[in-house]
């Protein structure tokens, strides 16, 4: 159990510290809300619930939760089918089945999950977002006063993403363009310029979102018709009472609970943001300087507490986030306080100051997620996946064309077949140690077996059996071998009492075990023999 005396060790350092992911995840929270298709309050209260509620029950002391980008493309389609009510029951219940993997200790899950489709998730929803928010940083909206391209469209959705695009020039808004231009401007100077990088109290989001909002303000005082207005700002509910105040929140529609589509959303919630949680606490631990260990299991159990109470609430689902993660941890972050004060701010935020935060045009959180999916998607990671070979680019590649062509879990579903395709095809070659390019007729083979030789081995060495040369000597090793299945045996023996004699080849078996025996055929202790 964590000592709350120890979280309040480094007050100094975890304050400054707090304040610095303040800044950076408010910003996250509004945009990713809003990239999801819900409001930008339901983003805040899941950044409130992850930081006083899983920052305190967190297994790690860096670590920091709240919406997170990889959730996005779930987010959006569970909303789209269910309704904001009933998804929010999938949320809560996406959290009970983290509670269940928690107590069912599950914190090794990711593990087992190939590191070429973990990265192939995480491109296809950089693409996903980055496709997503286009439209939005030029200024789309139905509401238009003439067409530049000509398209006899209902809904830009039915043609396709550069159709659509292209389509959505036809709304585009001048100022919306120039602040999103000036806001990626901004962006790409601090990942760029190392002065910018040292200046943690402004992180770059921060900057974005306090330029854009006076830049907009300067557009209403010049009068020049680049002002951005209405549904192009941020549109949190401003309460003038504590009654109006808690009117704001949302509950789950229960009656979804016969809803297949429920479960199923649930489960998909629950896996990926588990999985993400898990790969990002195991990330946080690498970079906290004191080299601390957390539990993954009781990580498991905050998130499934931390979306419980976000689904019951009105808040979208959250995971631990690297982003936020490793600007604690950059900040000087000791203990979990930073990641509740975080939490405290921008309950305070959202409670005192709505009214300032609804100045904030939406293009600047369109940029920020822009940059976000390039980071995601970034050219270098498809060169690295390159460079990884084949058995990694793959599985990489079609788990990245299955998320943005089909959806999440169909993508990452396509991706691990491929990774078991080539373990499969992998572990048939390294069954036995056999080239058979340096053997001619009459030669000496040997054929060193595995440690383990299973059955899905059978095929790839009857095919070397079959195609051995004529008049040769053939010994087949066991030495370092533990098990040999049933039917592999099988094949071994019959080649040995058939098919060796069909090309007059001499078979000597060399260290198999009592159990392995093959009656009629030479037996070799090689520790007995001396080296062969």
């Amino acid at each position: 159990m964590y000592k709350t005396n120890a979280m309040f060790s480094s007050l100094k350092t975890d304050t400054l510290s707090g304040l610095v992911v303040f800044l950076v995840a408010l910003p996250l929270c509004l945009g990713i809300a809003v990239a999801s298709g819900a409001s930008p309050f339901a983003g805040i209260i899941s950044g409130v619930i992850g930081g006083l509620v899983v920052g305190y029950l967190s297994g790690s002391n860096v670590s920091v939760s709240g919406p997170a980008a990889g959730l996005i493309a779930i987010v959006l389609l569970g909303i789209q089918d269910l309704g904001f009510e009933t998804f929010l029951l999938a949320i809560v219940l996406a959290g009970i089945f983290q509670l269940i993997l928690g107590f069912a200790k599950a914190g090794t899950i990711s593990n087992y999950f190939p590191s070429g489709v973990i990265e192939g998730m995480l491109t296809g929803i950089g693409i996903i977002i980055i496709k997503k928010e286009l439209p939005h940083a030029i200024g789309y909206d139905k509401e238009h006063e003439g067409d530049f391209f000509d398209y006899n469209l209902t809904e830009p959705a039915d043609i396709g993403f550069f159709n659509e695009l292209i389509h959505s020039f036809n709304f585009s808004h001048t100022g919306i363009i120039i602040l999103t231009l000036l806001s990626i401007g901004i962006l790409v100077a601090y990942n760029t310029l190392p002065f910018l990088k040292k200046i943690k109290l402004l992180p770059g989001a921060l900057v974005v979102v306090v330029v854009g909002t006076l830049l907009n303000e300067v557009f209403c005082l010049t009068n020049t018709g680049l002002l951005i207005s209405g549904k192009h700002l941020v549109s949190l509910p401003v309460a003038v009472n504590i009654n109006e105040f808690i009117a704001q929140f949302t509950s789950p529609n229960f009656a979804g609970i016969s809803n297949p589509k429920v479960w199923i959303t649930a489960a998909t919630i629950a896996a990926v943001a588990s999985i993400e949680t898990l790969l990002c606490i195991e990330a946080g631990d690498k970079l906290d300087p004191l080299k601390r260990y957390s539990s993954a299991n009781t990580e498991l159990k905050a998130q499934g507490v931390g979306n419980i109470l976000s689904g019951l609430i009105g808040g979208i689902p959250m995971t631990s986030v690297i982003v936020r993660t490793s600007a604690n941890i950059n900040a000087g972050a000791k203990t979990k306080f930073s990641a509740i004060f975080h939490g405290l701010l921008l309950l305070l935020t959202v409670v005192l100051i709505p009214t300032v935060l609804n100045k904030i045009p939406m293009a600047c959180l369109a940029a920020i997620l822009i940059m976000i999916g390039l980071k995601l998607a970034s050219p270098k990671i498809f060169v690295h996946m390159w460079k990884m070979g084949k058995f990694q680019f793959l599985p990489f590649i079609a788990t990245v064309v299955g998320v943005v062509g089909l959806d999440l879990l169909k993508g990452v579903a396509v991706g691990i077949l491929v990774s078991i395709f080539f373990i499969l095809r992998g572990n048939m070659k390294l069954a036995y140690f056999f080239d058979k390019d340096k053997h001619n007729e009459g030669d000496i083979i040997r054929i060193d077996l595995a440690q383990e030789v299973s059955f899905l081995n059978k095929a790839a060495i009857k095919q070397t059996l079959a195609h051995l040369p004529k008049n040769s000597q053939l010994i087949i090793s066991a030495k370092n071998t533990v098990y040999i299945d049933y039917d592999v045996l099988e094949l071994i023996k019959d080649f040995c009492n058939y098919g060796s004699k069909d090309k007059n080849i001499s078979v000597e078996l060399v260290d198999f075990k009592a159990a392995y025996k093959i009656s009629n055929i030479k037996h070799i202790n090689s520790s007995a023999a001396g080296p062969l």
